[in-house]
């Protein structure tokens, strides 16, 4: 089981909490502080300022954050797991516990708790697609464990052996072409991999990541002015749609989404809209604001990625954000919303 755990470890995506229950600079130079001495690899160090830093405020869960991506970095496996359920029960509204709990799981081969943390995950932000990829890859690995199970029930089995097979093979290349069941063949010793950097905060680390889809080209018949123009134009519409959601203006913000828009999950349209319309106006003060703001467009359509910087009441997070746009007239509606991305 150590041999599998260790390969899906591999794929799955890890995140990073982004943001934290205090807003002031003080606070701020402390995270920033501990991440540097994460990412420099004075993990020692950093467990140290998180400890001093959680001993007059044990309930911050930026520092709590940091607390078990270092342990899980030193080892500590089960420590981590408790500081990531601890989290989780402190503020089920963040998703980034759960799925990291996930991760840890997954390398102790416990996949059915994996699935049912990465599903939390899902159910807090129905459109984290880190949390969406991950959850793949542990139905896979229990999927093969299930093809296992025929296997052994009944050897002869023609259909489960090409499946586990397949399975196989996402999870370790050298397996390829080897009947199940078998030995697989002992690679070659390679170089061990450089330690990967502690996470950036709203930069989650990946480890096994495919690569990102080239964004769309603008449309080869459209001129170089009018793919400037247009870009320009989507731009102008995912801002507005930041300020009207900054200022809880639910009608520009709700119109800014075109009648194309599927939510996620399974939600209705008009469940959608009255969460959304609940969970905006129910806040003191938003602020959201959008940096690294790319657009692609090709044709009638356009891509937009950011990073959003949203803080409401006490609560901020930082996170990665893509919106799919088609043009509606004379206006860019979104019709795809996407986090992590």
């Amino acid at each position: 089981m150590k041999h599998g755990s260790a390969h899906i470890t591999h794929l799955l995506r890890l995140a990073i909490l982004a943001g934290s229950l205090s807003l002031t600079a003080v606070h701020a130079d402390d995270y920033a502080d501990v991440n540097q001495l994460m990412r420099t690899g004075k993990l020692a160090e950093a467990q140290a300022k998180v400890d001093q830093y959680l001993a007059t405020k044990p309930r911050d869960p930026q520092m709590r954050f940091f607390k078990g991506v270092i342990q899980r970095e030193t080892g500590k496996t089960n420590d981590a797991i408790g500081t990531f359920t601890r989290l989780t029960e402190d503020y089920p509204e963040l998703p980034e516990p759960y799925n990291n709990l996930a991760v840890l799981y997954a390398g102790q081969g416990q996949y059915d708790k994996a699935r049912a943390a990465l599903e939390m995950a899902i159910r807090t932000n129905p459109s984290y697609s880190t949390a969406h990829e991950n959850l793949g890859d542990v139905y896979a690995k229990l999927a093969s464990q299930a093809y296992n199970k025929a296997l052994q029930l009944d050897g002869s089995s023609t259909t489960a052996q090409p499946k586990l097979a397949l399975i196989r093979e996402l999870f370790d290349p050298n397996a390829k072409g080897q009947r199940p069941g078998a030995q697989p063949t002992p690679a070659p010793a390679a170089p061990a991999a450089p330690a990967a950097p502690a996470a950036t905060p709203g930069k989650p680390p990946v480890v096994a990541a495919a690569p990102s889809a080239a964004p769309a080209s603008p449309s080869p018949t459209a001129p170089p002015a009018a793919a400037d123009s247009a870009a320009k134009d989507v731009e102008a519409a995912v801002r507005a749609w930041a300020k009207a959601w900054a200022a809880k203006d639910m009608t520009a913000y709700l119109g800014a989404y075109g009648k194309e828009f599927t939510p996620p999950g399974k939600q209705s349209r008009s469940s959608w809209e009255n969460e959304r319309r609940q969970r905006i106006v129910s806040k003191n003060n938003i602020s959201l604001r959008l940096e690294n703001l790319s657009v692609s467009v090709n044709g009638n359509k356009a891509v937009a990625k950011f990073r959003q910087d949203y803080k409401a009441d006490a609560l901020s997070v930082s996170s990665r954000k893509t919106l799919d746009l088609v043009k509606s007239g004379e206006r860019w509606l979104i019709v795809r919303e996407s986090t992590g991305t």
